[in-house]
């Protein structure tokens, strides 16, 4: 995939109550220096933190209590 100033975007969507939705493939650097790694075209990012395949989102938001 070309790099630099001619390079297309990215498309990135967030998802009002649910996840960060980008187009893939993505590798993610997390804060501990691991490395997630994703060769999907399209990839769902956790916004809420509660997925147990975090950083990749598992639908846990749609679980929440909403008051």
């Amino acid at each position: 995939m070309p790099t630099g100033p001619n390079a297309e975007p990215r498309k990135v969507t967030l998802v009002d109550g649910g996840p960060v939705l980008l187009e893939g493939p993505v590798e993610l650097e997390m804060p501990d220096g691991t490395v997630a790694r994703s060769d999907r075209f399209m990839v769902a990012l956790c916004a809420c933190r509660r997925s147990k395949r975090y950083p990749f989102c598992d639908t846990s938001h749609r679980k929440r209590v909403r008051n």
